[in-house]
């Protein structure tokens, strides 16, 4: 008798294991298919909207899109689909940052910022890619960096990025492109010399209910406590700053409309 009790107790141990595994691999699962929906919905409207390039090196990343800049050793812009609750409470281990194996002219090593007293400033912010490990990591790419006033990066330009996050949640979503705005002269860093940006910029569409509404922010490289909507600008201004078109993709009529103005009213700065 006891010699059969062992053996069901064997077998139900085993049972047991197996029901975990099955359970782990269903979560792991629906983690992956979390994250396919997002890749989908990302590559499936973002391609829209893409940005001209000055520079026609354009770097596509499973999550996000690039313009390289070799002569500033950085990205123009970067361009992706936020979707609302991307910025999830997941915290993944922050990894290395590495250079871009897709950059064919190679991206900046990132010893070009060891103490050189700027920050390796996100352009797409890791955490707007939380939704998955691997969108998370591709944020670390050295394509995707710009040197950053540390007091910058961590007061008025996070500011930015959480009242983005903010909105994208609040309305169902938004494409975002940003960068650092690469002129003549710039002072620069490290042995490659990578630019120093002297001013930052965000431009931000969204689609509600057929109709468009854009916002556009231009950003002096320093720290300010000044209100978000006080860095507010048309899109003309910015490209005309830049040189780089941005919603050309778009019908004349309403490019012409949301590139000319600059109100904000229909953004919710509370």
């Amino acid at each position: 008798m006891k010699k059969y009790l062992g053996i069901l107790i064997v077998f139900f141990l085993l049972l047991l294991q197996l029901a975990c595994k099955e359970q782990s691999n269903f979560i792991l699962e629906e983690k992956d298919v979390q994250a396919d929906v997002q890749k989908e919905n990302i590559n499936g409207n973002a391609n829209d909207f893409f940005p001209t390039s000055t520079t026609n090196q354009i770097i596509h990343h499973n999550y996000y899109t690039l313009s390289y800049h070799e002569e500033h050793e950085q990205a123009e812009w970067v361009a992706y689909q936020l979707q609302p609750n991307s910025s999830s409470t997941t915290d993944f281990k922050r990894p290395y940052f590495v250079e871009d194996p897709k950059v064919q002219t190679a991206s900046a090593d990132w010893r070009n910022y060891r103490n050189s007293g700027y920050d390796k400033g996100h352009l797409c912010p890791a955490g707007d890619m939380k939704f998955s490990k691997q969108a998370y990591d591709d944020t670390f790419y050295t394509s995707n960096i710009s040197p950053q006033k540390p007091d910058f990066n961590a007061g008025v330009w996070n500011r930015l990025e959480q009242k983005v996050r903010y909105w994208a949640d609040k309305y169902d979503g938004l494409f975002v492109v940003t960068g650092g705005v690469l002129e003549p002269n710039l002072k620069t860093i490290g042995k490659e010399e990578v630019s120093v940006p002297n001013a930052f910029y965000k431009v931000l569409l969204r689609n509600t209910n057929g109709k468009f509404h854009a916002i556009a922010f231009l950003v002096p490289h320093e720290n300010s406590e000044q209100p978000l909507y006080s860095f507010v600008v048309s899109i003309d201004e910015l490209e005309k700053r830049t040189g780089i078109d941005f919603f050309h993709q778009l019908p004349d009529d309403v490019e012409k409309k949301i590139e000319e103005s600059k109100d904000y009213k229909e953004w919710s700065f509370k």
